[in-house]
């Protein structure tokens, strides 16, 4: 019990980063979500044909070929950044592609009715967009995001491979350094399934505060 205890410092340094790329990420996530969403349903092809390259390209390519690129490819273009900015854009764009899949059909299974009623009441585009649809479509939203909130957190082991000592990392340092697996990985087992059922509840909670916009 006292190792465990002497590991924790190093372990919660860890998980630090791992939820600030977490909720680093998430911040980059939602609103590339939620404009590459909409823009994929746009008729513009100013705004169809970027939304489409940015979300074929992050869903068609692997999380760790783009962490690469980021942090190793492109310095060699003069774009450097630092590993951790490396990490969130990376994941965040990464999670963000997904999540405008996600936000598209949302917004598709709003009922044809209430565009024609917003039409009846002479509302624009936008105001049709942002106060009819939008609010109904946030409710069909929320199942799937917490699903990517939690694909999101565990991909942030991942970035181990652009130098960031993380909370996967720094339990595969202390195992080398002990040669405890069993007990650092199940310490590490549970943290990341805590961190998964804090999102699940969050999300659940959203679910009942929303759910009296469904019509």
């Amino acid at each position: 019990m006292s190792e465990i205890f002497g590991w924790l410092p190093n372990l919660l340094s860890g998980l630090k980063t791992t939820l600030l790329l977490t909720v680093g990420a998430t911040f980059v996530a939602c609103p590339m979500a939620l404009a590459a969403g909409l823009a994929r349903l746009s008729r513009n092809p100013f705004f169809y044909g970027p939304a489409v390259c940015y979300i074929e390209v992050f869903r068609g390519t692997s999380a760790l070929i783009q962490l690469f690129w980021f942090y190793y490819v492109l310095p060699h273009f003069g774009f450097q950044m630092e590993a951790l900015t490396a990490g969130i854009l990376v994941l965040g764009l990464n999670i963000g592609a997904y999540g405008a899949e996600v936000v598209r059909g949302a917004v598709q299974s709003v009922p044809r009715e209430q565009y024609e009623a917003a039409k009846a009441l002479n509302f624009s585009k936008m105001q049709t967009m942002k106060k009819i649809i939008l609010p109904q479509a946030f409710v069909a939203i929320l199942p799937p995001a917490g699903n990517l909130l939690i694909e999101l957190l565990k991909s942030t082991a991942l970035v181990s491979m652009i130098t960031i000592t993380e909370l996967t990392f720094k339990g595969q340092m202390l195992r080398a350094s002990t040669l405890k697996s069993t007990e650092i990985f199940g310490i590490i087992l549970i943290l990341y399934f805590l961190l998964a059922l804090s999102i699940t509840h969050g999300i659940r909670k959203l679910e009942r505060r929303f759910s009296y916009v469904k019509v």
